[in-house]
Order: structure tokens, then C-alpha cells, then sequence
């Protein structure tokens, strides 16, 4: 008879002791998911490594730098920043990985990062999926518009067609080259470009588009071509999407086959700051450059934003950029948008990014229209021998990116409107339908 209640008092025991261990494991949880929920999480999806490295790392130690500074006036919302980098290494598919890792593994809030259109486009599909927010600060061709992206770089109407605009009306320019390294953005800013020049006159015959592959380095027999379509008696100019590393041969031949900025003036999208550090700048002197900021910009901004860089990055020869502008545009307006909303939730986030205005750096203001572009001032630059691009041009005021564009038969319709009741990325105003979010 004693055995019984002997089990029994041994079962209370047992069960006592789990009782207390799952406590003692539900109070461990509890208190890493207080620890975690201090923090918000901010992804830096730049390439570190590869042929890209060279320019993301700027925009990485951007991020960087503007989180030590939020960190520094208390955060958002009571929490610290947290950054969360990784390494996509110049490797398109390995964009969408890194991404998918970033939202499902590392549970971040927001993530800064993509350079090409191609790592943007690999990465599109991943945040979309998982309703992530991503913020990408590079000059693009247009042709979209997500919700769950915001284009803090220039859209074509923001630098291509401002730059043939500024070479038709103050150079003269009848003839065109639109050179290009074959790609996404090159290859649609281009239609959009060759669409605009027919619309203004020019004749097809006056228009020679090339492409070359990433990272080409044999440009005599294209420069050969160019001098030859630049001697028909009009004045010739080339606008030029070609990307990264591939410019300094391609100045080089210039120079080589003696062909001025003055016979034949290059307007390029993909030359700035960062890359002139580097190399002798004696072919590209008097070439222009058509961005959105540059270093040289007398403004009160800029004078503090490249004091409060070089003074980061431990390095007074380090220069600033366009790009870097963008994140910093980008990064400023998800702050302000997260202390608005309350919350880092990215449905409330995006809404309250419509309309939120910050300061850019060359003195004016920065808007965040409802298709998820920018308002920015546009800039004409020339190259000088020390590397720094001096304002030769800017728009009287500021100008909104479009997402799609006039120029192109299959987008002339569309429009984006991320606000009720449109609610869409693509909507047709001729059959007042949405399509998606893309094409």
C-alpha cells in the first residue's frame, strides 16, 4: 500500500524539476528575445569582394558611418542600430542568397545595398517574396517600380536625358555615340536615349550604339569607329553607360588616337569620384560627368558630410560620391520614416516614407514621391586635372524620377503611385488597370 503513494510523491518530484527547467528555458527565451528586440537589425548588402568591391565598400562604410551616427543621437524608437554586413562578392545570384539570409535568418528591418541593376534584379524577387525593404542608391534605367524598394539613385530623366538635353543645346551636338557595357541599364537607357534624340530630330543615321562586355580593354578599333562617325562635318559626342574599370582604356584611346574633349566631349554616368582617385586623370580632363551631387558642391551639407567621412574613414584623401549622397538621402529619410510610423514594420514603414523630405547635400531638399523616387536636382560636370568635377550645368531646381518612361512604347502609358487608390507599381492610364508591380 505504500508503494503507490511512494510513485507518487516520486512522479511530483519529476514533475516539479520539469516544471522548473521549462521555466528556467522559457525565461532564457524570453530574455534573448528582449536582448534582440533592443536591437534593430540593418542589412548592408554591398560586395566587398570581386569586381565591384571597389566602389560598394564606399557605400558599406557609408551605412556604417550613418549608423554610428543614429547610434550616437540615441537610436530609433529607444533601440540601437544594429549592422548586419555580408558579402555578395560581386556575384549576381549570390545577391539573392545573401538577401534571402539577411530577412529569414538574420531578421533584419531594412537593407542598404545592390550597385548594378543586375544585382538589384537578382535581389528583386527575394524581397518581394518576404516583404523586405530595401533602400538602392545607384543610377538605374527606369522600367520599374516595387513596393518594396526605394530608388534613391537617378532614373533616366534624372542624368540621361538632362546630359543630351545640356550637349544638344550649349555644344551643338548633331551626332551620336551611345556607348555602353552590355547590360541592363546600358542597354534599356539607351533605347530610352536613341527613342528621345528621333523624337527631337536626329536622324537614325546619326546614331551609333555599341556594347561592349564587363571589364573590356580593347578599345582601339571602337575608338577608331567613333573618330570616323565623328568626322561627317557635325559636331559628335559620345553618352556613355560603360561601366567601371572599362573607362580607363577607353579614356586612354581617346587620348591616344587624339581625340579632345573639345573634338568629341564624352558625357559618362558610371565616372565619378571614386574612380578618378585612382588613375591619371590627364585623358579625361574636360569630359563631362552628369550626375546628382558631386564633391566639389559648395553647400554647408557638404562641408559637414566630408568632414564627418574623412574623419570615419580615418583617411583625408578618401573622396566622397554621388552614391554616397543617395544612402545617405536614403538612410536620413528610413529614420525619419521609422520615428513617424512608430515602428519598423515594413507595411507602416513604406507609407510613411511618401512625402518624407530630408536635406541632400548641394543645399536643397530631398522628397520622396509616392512612385518611390526621389526628387533631385540634376548636375553637369566637368573633369579637372586633380581628379574633382566642377559644375558646369545644373536644373533649376529639382527634378522627379520617373519610373517609367515617355520614351519607350511599352511604359509611355504607365505610371507609379504607391498611395491609395492606385496602390501600384505599373498602373495603365489608358485601361486604368494594374499589372503587377513589373512588367
Amino acid at each position: 500500500m505504500d508503494i503507490p503513494n511512494l510513485t507518487l510523491e516520486g512522479n511530483t518530484m519529476k514533475l516539479n524539476k520539469l516544471i522548473t527547467s521549462i521555466a528556467a528555458a522559457l525565461s532564457l527565451t524570453l530574455s534573448l528575445s528582449v536582448v534582440a528586440a533592443d536591437t534593430i537589425k540593418v542589412g548592408v548588402l554591398h560586395s566587398l569582394s570581386g569586381t565591384m568591391a571597389i566602389s560598394e565598400t564606399t557605400l558599406k562604410d557609408t551605412v556604417l558611418m550613418m549608423i554610428e551616427e543614429q547610434n550616437k543621437k540615441g537610436g530609433l524608437l529607444g533601440k540601437k542600430l544594429e549592422p548586419v554586413v555580408v558579402d555578395p562578392a560581386s556575384n549576381w545570384p549570390l545577391f539573392a542568397e545573401k538577401t534571402r539570409e539577411l530577412l529569414t535568418k538574420e531578421k533584419v528591418d531594412v537593407i542598404f545595398g545592390c550597385w548594378t541593376s543586375v544585382s538589384r534584379k537578382s535581389v528583386l524577387p527575394v524581397i518581394e517574396e518576404l516583404n523586405g525593404l530595401l533602400f538602392y542608391p545607384v543610377q538605374y534605367e527606369g522600367e520599374e517600380s516595387s513596393k518594396n524598394v526605394f530608388y534613391t539613385g537617378a532614373a533616366p530623366n534624372q542624368q540621361a536625358i538632362p546630359a543630351v538635353d545640356y550637349l544638344m543645346n550649349e555644344h551643338e551636338v548633331e551626332r551620336w555615340v551611345l556607348a555602353g557595357t552590355d547590360y541592363v541599364y546600358p542597354r534599356t537607357t539607351n533605347k530610352i536615349l536613341e527613342s528621345y534624340l528621333i523624337a527631337k530630330g536626329v536622324a537614325p543615321a546619326d546614331i551609333m550604339i555599341n556594347y561592349t562586355p564587363f571589364g573590356h580593354s580593347d578599345w582601339q578599333s571602337i575608338v577608331s569607329d567613333v573618330k570616323k562617325f565623328g568626322s561627317a562635318g557635325k559636331k559628335t559626342a559620345v553618352v556613355s553607360t560603360i561601366n567601371g574599370d572599362a573607362n580607363v582604356p577607353f579614356y586612354k584611346e581617346l587620348g591616344n588616337q587624339g581625340i579632345s574633349a573639345e573634338d568629341i566631349p564624352v558625357v559618362a554616368f558610371s565616372v565619378g569620384e571614386e574612380e578618378l582617385s585612382g588613375l591619371d586623370t590627364g585623358p579625361l580632363v574636360g569630359h563631362l560627368a552628369a550626375w546628382n551631387y558631386f564633391q566639389s558642391v559648395e553647400s554647408d551639407e557638404n562641408k559637414a558630410f566630408i568632414k564627418q567621412w574623412k574623419k570615419f574613414i580615418k583617411d583625408k584623401k578618401r573622396v566622397t560620391n554621388d552614391p554616397m549622397e543617395a544612402t545617405y538621402i536614403g538612410f536620413n529619410m528610413w529614420a525619419k520614416a521609422v520615428e513617424k510610423a512608430g515602428t519598423t514594420d515594413v507595411d507602416t514603414v513604406e507609407q510613411a516614407m511618401i512625402g518624407i523630405t530630408t536635406p541632400n547635400l548641394t543645399g536643397g531638399i530631398a522628397v520622396m514621391n509616392s512612385n518611390h523616387h526621389l526628387s533631385k536636382p540634376v548636375l553637369i560636370g566637368e573633369i579637372q586635372d586633380d581628379g574633382q568635377i566642377e559644375t558646369v550645368w545644373e536644373t533649376n531646381g529639382t527634378v522627379i524620377g520617373d519610373a517609367w518612361s515617355n520614351f519607350l512604347p511599352s511604359s509611355k502609358d504607365l505610371i507609379s503611385d504607391w498611395t491609395a487608390p492606385v496602390s501600384c507599381g505599373n498602373f495603365n492610364t489608358k485601361t486604368a488597370k494594374c499589372s503587377g508591380q513589373n512588367l
